[in-house]
């Protein structure tokens, strides 16, 4: 039997997921002949990702999580999809190097919430009449913050 310890400090996230909820969601099919070719062109759409946030009172920030999936094309016959997704996180620890608290908003909380909001979003594209959609690539997010630190 192999003993292995982790360290506490490891095994302690450094803020707390107070709530999470739909700010926003937009479904645009501007009409059917949209609808159609939409339906037809939606495995060449697009994701986006875009993340922001606001320091709040009592050691709480807000981090809206905003997908879109659209059409990169100029298409004028297209739909588009986007979702607000807001999380409250409070920090537990006090004087967090702005680096740490960039990493838990940008990697860690985004690790955390992902998953639910990825199929939130992939049902209601789906229950707005489009074929069931997988996205083939999971988005990496520790990558994504090393990338934009680089």
């Amino acid at each position: 039997m192999v003993n292995m310890r982790i360290s506490e400090k490891m095994m302690t996230k450094k803020y707390e997921l107070v709530l999470n909820y739909i700010k926003d969601l937009s479904v645009e099919v501007p009409d059917s002949e949209s609808f159609i070719i939409s339906r037809e062109q939606i495995s060449k759409y697009v994701m986006g990702i875009n993340i922001n946030s606001k320091a709040l009172k009592n050691k709480m920030i807000e981090v809206i999580t905003k997908l879109e999936y659209k059409d990169p094309g100029n298409n004028k016959k297209k739909s588009n999809f986007e979702i607000l997704y807001a999380s409250v996180i409070k920090v537990k620890e006090e004087n967090l190097d702005k680096k740490i608290l960039e990493k838990i908003v940008l990697c860690d909380l985004q690790n955390e919430i992902y998953p639910k909001l990825e199929k939130i979003f992939l049902g209601v594209i789906k229950d707005a009449g489009f074929p069931d959609l997988k996205f083939e690539k999971k988005i990496d997010f520790e990558q994504l913050y090393n990338q934009k630190l680089n």
